[in-house]
């Protein structure tokens, strides 16, 4: 498809596509403590435990980066 191959569309998907819907969810992590009134400390908290999957899978991606040696 416009001389790409399938594999260089899957890589652009999984980095963008895969980025933009995990700031998607940081956006209603927010809104979600916005229409809660959580405050600071809840939307601390909010952040926290519903932020930790994000990280962690980001985390992922840059542990690997380093292991396969692209330093």
């Amino acid at each position: 498809m416009w001389g790409y191959t399938e594999a260089e569309i899957a890589q652009f998907g999984l980095t963008f596509g895969v980025g933009a819907f995990m700031l998607y969810m940081v956006f209603i992590i927010l809104q979600l403590a916005r229409e809660s009134k959580a405050g600071r400390f809840g939307t601390f908290i909010l952040l926290l435990g519903l932020g930790f999957g994000l990280v962690g899978f980001a985390a992922k991606g840059v542990i690997k980066y380093f292991l396969a040696g692209h330093v």
